[in-house]
């Protein structure tokens, strides 16, 4: 038996005598997602005990060196233990902004001090991050953000407003971008963190569409931050910010992979819809798994360091377009009992909410206009 084998073995035993049945059910709602932080909120206890029980072994960061809170495990090991999470279906154990995004800028630009102050707490899931970036005018044009760092000695005085700031109300920690010099665009960034309880930091909740608010506006006045949270050199934050976004649609676009849904799909499939509908599921499901195959070569080529720049667009883009379309179907499938708001049947209209917030994964991020943009410069080397 080789060692991966041993490893596979072994994994599989644990996770049959540690995750909890009830973490080996799709979630319903986005409230049944563990975000961890310094309030942390449990639909179900077995929540915590998931998240404790794999945060233990550092398996909620399981390719993270272990001084920084992960698990050590080489990329075949890290594979293998996706491969048998997905194999139980068990849930995520953390969702994470800073597993997504801010670890891996950390762990690539931060200060020894930074890491080992930060990545530990991501790691077990002890403080919540959220993403200072967008701006009122400056959104897909991200390098135009206002929002200024005046230099006061030791500290930082940071003044301005940021946008579409997700779940900034309940955030701990933000990671933001700050103009540090007027003269120049992207030259004139630098990269901040600091805590969301610092005084002059407030946050006021966008009401969207679906009835739900993950989204926040968040105003910053006069907000002290301490230059020890300068993250990489001054005015260079936007090679920290362009690493951090293509982490941040990797995430996005596994969404594409059917996190939600594909059961209840292919439930509506065989159940006998009408023949169109299940036409369009199958052709759905040959891409879902065409994208899934394409998505593993993808991790791999990202974990070796080969991927080409360009191509988490490419993910993103594909991946969102694909996670409209699989809930449009849900829609289509559920008839009229699919727009129920209210209902305990339908979880507090979690099909209907659900679907509108996918509309939002194909701006978020960076818009599917902007990935096709990269796209066709980067990867066609078509004319701008």
């Amino acid at each position: 038996m080789s060692d991966l084998d041993q490893f596979r073995q072994e994994t599989r035993a644990w996770l049959e005598e540690n995750c909890p049945q009830t973490m080996r059910t799709p979630m319903r709602s986005e409230k049944e997602a563990t975000w961890g932080g310094r309030n942390p909120e449990y639909a179900h206890p077995d929540q915590k005990l998931w998240l404790d029980r794999m945060a233990a072994r550092g398996w909620t960061v399981p390719d993270w060196p272990t001084p920084y809170g992960g698990g050590g495990l080489t990329p075949g090991e890290t594979k293998i233990l996706r491969e048998e999470l997905a194999r139980i279906r068990a849930r995520n154990p953390l969702h994470s902004f800073g597993i997504s995004m801010l670890g891996p800028a950390l762990l690539k630009y931060g200060t020894e001090e930074q890491k080992l102050g930060h990545l530990p707490k991501i790691a077990r899931g002890e403080i919540r991050w959220c993403q200072g970036y967008s701006e009122p005018n400056a959104g897909s044009d991200l390098a135009g953000l206002q929002t200024s760092a005046e230099d006061a000695g030791d500290h930082f005085i940071v003044n301005g407003q940021k946008v579409w700031t997700s779940y900034a109300d309940k955030a701990d920690w933000i990671f933001c971008l700050v103009r540090t010099d007027k003269a120049v665009k992207q030259g004139g960034i630098s990269f901040l963190l600091f805590d969301m309880a610092s005084e002059g930091v407030s946050t006021r909740p966008i009401l969207l569409i679906s009835g739900n608010s993950p989204f926040c506006e968040t105003f910053f006045d006069n907000v002290k931050v301490p230059k020890a949270n300068l993250v990489g050199d001054l005015n260079k934050g936007w090679d920290v910010a362009k690493y951090l976004l293509g982490h941040e649609r990797e995430m996005i676009s596994a969404m594409g992979l059917g996190a939600t849904g594909s059961d209840a799909l292919i439930e509506a499939a065989r159940k006998g819809a009408d023949p169109l509908l299940r036409a369009q599921i199958a052709l759905f499901q040959v891409r879902a798994q065409a994208f899934k195959a394409m998505s593993e070569r993808f991790i791999d080529e990202l974990k070796a360091g080969r991927a080409h720049p360009a191509q988490p667009s490419m993910m993103k883009y594909y991946g969102t377009e694909l996670n409209k379309t699989r809930h449009e179907l849900l829609m289509a499938a559920g008839g009229s009992d699919a727009l129920e708001w209210e209902s305990d049947a339908t979880h507090g209209g979690a099909p209907a909410r659900t679907w509108l917030r996918t509309k939002a994964n194909s701006i978020e991020g960076g818009t599917s206009e902007i990935q096709l943009n990269i796209i066709a410069k980067r990867i066609l080397d078509l004319p701008s």
